[in-house]
């Protein structure tokens, strides 16, 4: 039977009901039918990328639209919960609702605004850990997603080993230990096997994610801005090479370069 709130002014509702139609068992998609949380979770993950590469672009008309692309993800996992029994979507909404009042005393409640941005910080970092000790996560490192991208997983055991004390003191140290994990990852390359190569080598990446911690520097962006950096000198590259009608694939690894150091000397200049 059609869902008549396919026809609703309200769009949340309407979006629901369409959900709802979708996953319908007799008369819905049988590609959405056949989904679970698993086999969605990866489009989720997808969606909530496109949504930061459009904020990087700063693309308005495509931030919208991937916005909406994420709340469809919301709603089809409230969807699946539900028709598993587990929970629906206006519990989401109120579980959420209830914890942004309770960690933000300071706006609904009797505590004071007045206090820094670092101070608000630390106070949202002790209201969760009181919520962890509820859930009886007892150990400090114990509701670090495990599906987070390596990268930022790895800045979030930091922060959360730092909060205890296990910590470098600055920035140098850090450094340090940088030069004598690069000094093991050579000796791996020359005298070990593949697996240590790869051991020696995330160990570097781990303390590299450290050293952005300290800098106060995010790595995902970092490394995203580096990716669009070498993307556009690239681009330069097989520009110039066009130019004379040919292509990176009939050039050398000298020409490549010099065209390369030619797109950062344009850079500087613009």
């Amino acid at each position: 039977m059609e869902d008549a709130g396919i026809f609703a002014a309200d769009p949340m509702t309407r979006l629901r009901a369409i959900m709802r139609a979708l996953r319908d068992p007799e008369t819905g998609c049988p590609w959405d039918i056949e989904q679970d949380f698993a086999s969605i979770a990866p489009y989720t993950i997808e969606e909530a990328y496109e949504v930061a590469d459009a904020i990087e672009r700063q693309d308005w008309p495509e931030l919208r639209a991937e916005l909406g692309d994420l709340l469809l993800q919301v709603v089809y996992h409230a969807q699946m919960a539900e028709d598993a029994g587990h929970f629906g979507f206006d519990e989401i909404a109120r579980g959420i609702g209830d914890k942004m009042v309770a960690r933000h005393p300071h706006v609904f409640g009797t505590e004071s605004r007045d206090k820094s941005a670092a101070q608000q910080t630390r106070d949202w970092e002790r209201v969760k850990e009181t919520e962890r000790a509820r859930r009886g996560a007892g150990g400090v490192l114990d509701d670090v997603a495990l599906g987070l991208p390596a990268l930022m997983r790895a800045v979030k055991l930091q922060k959360r080993a730092a909060r205890v004390g296990f910590d470098w003191p600055d920035a140098g140290q850090v450094l340090d230990k940088i030069a004598e994990e690069t000094r093991e990852l050579v000796e791996a390359r020359d005298s070990l096997p593949a697996e240590k190569v790869a051991e020696e080598f995330g160990d570097l990446l781990f303390v590299m994610a450290n050293l952005a911690r300290h800098l106060d520097v995010d790595p995902e962006a970092a490394l995203r801005g580096a990716n669009a950096k070498f993307t556009r000198r690239f681009r330069f590259i097989e520009a110039a090479l066009a130019d004379a009608g040919r292509r990176p694939q009939d050039s050398d690894l000298a020409e490549m370069d010099a065209l390369w150091n030619a797109a950062k000397a344009a850079e500087r200049k613009a």
